[in-house]
């Protein structure tokens, strides 16, 4: 008679909880990263004012020196992706930070225009570069196969963040004690930033000998692998072989009017514009501040939503929404924070960097997973730019007309140019072979 061993019995007791998959460690490290790197981003705006009654410098002249920073932060960053391809991501970030923290120190000395250029455009722009979007995609690629559009989401709401944290504490410093103190505060950010990315940060999941999170056999994520040629060469081989697509040149479009509706006409001129009305500059600073936490409740809804909906429609309509709220700001404007002031912030804040998920994933998709993060570098050098222009456009705007409305008229009317191009984008991909 054959005999059936019986299965054994399961454990008695609580069963152990999974571990902590260390991709979600280095996610978090990276939102630190952003919010601290972020600190000097709440500076420019903030400054202007003081800058321009202590040393008589023009609006368009220190929104120049923004510019050269805001369009580094852009072109930087895909030579960065291309460097932390071939060195690795904690030695790039690294270096990023004490650039920040650097450039923002040294302001504190400066007496001539030159001087703000260096320390405000190329320093920092350099610092700031080296870890800007392009830094979200890397890690989201590399760490993450599920969930990959959360996580750019809440990644990319790291950069709201600090500016949620620091843009009231760096107004009521530069009222209260001056423009360098609140400078000092930025670098000090910074650095306190680094022995976190030098604990734990880490380049590639099978560094610690894991795979990535939600990996599987049919999508194992990017391999391990580290390009030993010319970082630049890399970098540009990548835009080289991108530029063929057509739908490069839309994302690029888009991205470059969504950073002239952002980093480079509210977050620089808002403050200003708000002043010119009588509204106190803490006040507008704080306002600025509430954008900033309904762009981390917006940008991590758009990375839920891209993992669910066509990312090309979403890019509509935060485009569409963005340009009806630049559209109404100029009545908006007064010396006191009326109600329908607080619906534009609410639902600016919401759309504010709400565009970068689907742009990563429309990246990814066409482009694949080794290198879109360098393709959306140069995507976001696109938006860069477009916020360099903005920066200075505006300022020599506020300078000729004494006002800027004109401003933010255009603004309105190019969004709607950029949901044009989002809506042209074909709905199936068609993978480009990049290098």
């Amino acid at each position: 008679m054959t005999t059936t061993t019986p299965p054994a019995p399961a454990p008695s007791g609580p069963t152990a909880p999974p571990r902590l998959h260390w991709a979600w460690v280095v996610a978090a490290v990276a939102f630190v990263t952003l919010v601290g790197a972020a600190a000097f981003r709440s500076v420019p705006g903030v400054l202007i004012e003081p800058l321009h009654d202590e040393f008589g410098w023009s609006h368009g002249l220190i929104g120049s020196a923004v510019s050269l920073n805001l369009m580094l932060f852009g072109l930087i960053s895909p030579f960065a992706a291309a460097l932390m391809d071939r060195f690795g991501v904690r030695p790039v970030v690294t270096f990023a930070l004490v650039m920040v923290a650097v450039g923002s120190g040294l302001t504190v000395f400066m007496s001539e225009p030159w001087q703000l250029v260096l320390c405000w455009g190329l320093l920092v722009g350099i610092g700031t570069g080296s870890m800007s979007m392009a830094f979200v995609a890397t890690i989201t690629s590399r760490w993450f196969v599920a969930r990959r559009g959360l996580v750019s989401g809440i990644l990319t709401a790291g950069n709201a963040t600090g500016q949620l944290i620091f843009l009231p504490v760096v107004a009521w410093f530069a009222t209260h004690h001056g423009w360098r103190t609140a400078a000092v505060l930025a670098s000090l950010a910074a650095l306190a930033v680094v022995p976190l990315v030098l604990l734990f940060l880490r380049n590639h999941p099978a560094d610690l000998g894991l795979r990535a999170y939600g990996a599987t056999d049919a999508d194992p994520g990017p391999p391990p692998h580290q390009h030993v040629g010319s970082s630049a060469g890399r970098a540009l081989s990548v835009l080289r072989d991108a530029a063929r697509s057509r739908t490069f040149w839309l994302l690029s479009g888009g991205f470059a009017i969504c950073g002239m509706t952002t980093n480079g006409l509210i977050a620089t001129h808002f403050v200003p514009a708000a002043h010119d009305h009588g509204m106190p500059a803490t006040t507008a600073a704080s306002l600025l501040a509430v954008v900033g936490i309904f762009d981390v409740v917006g940008t991590i809804a758009s990375g839920w939503l891209t993992d669910k909906v066509d990312p090309r429609l979403l890019l509509v309509g935060y485009y569409a929404l963005r340009g009806v709220g630049l559209m109404a700001l100029p009545a908006l404007m007064s010396p006191h924070v009326e109600p329908s002031m607080w619906v534009f912030i609410i639902v600016y804040g919401l759309d504010w960097v709400a565009t970068v998920p689907p742009t990563v994933a429309l990246c990814r998709e066409w482009f694949g997973a080794a290198a879109g993060p360098i393709v959306f570098g140069w995507v976001f050098a696109s938006h860069q730019v477009g916020a360099a222009v903005a920066a200075t456009g505006a300022g020599v705007v506020r300078d000729v007309t004494g006002g800027y409305d004109p401003a933010f008229y255009a603004a309105a009317g190019l969004c709607a140019i950029a949901a044009v191009m989002s809506w042209a984008i074909r709905r199936t991909p068609q993978p480009v072979a990049v290098g």
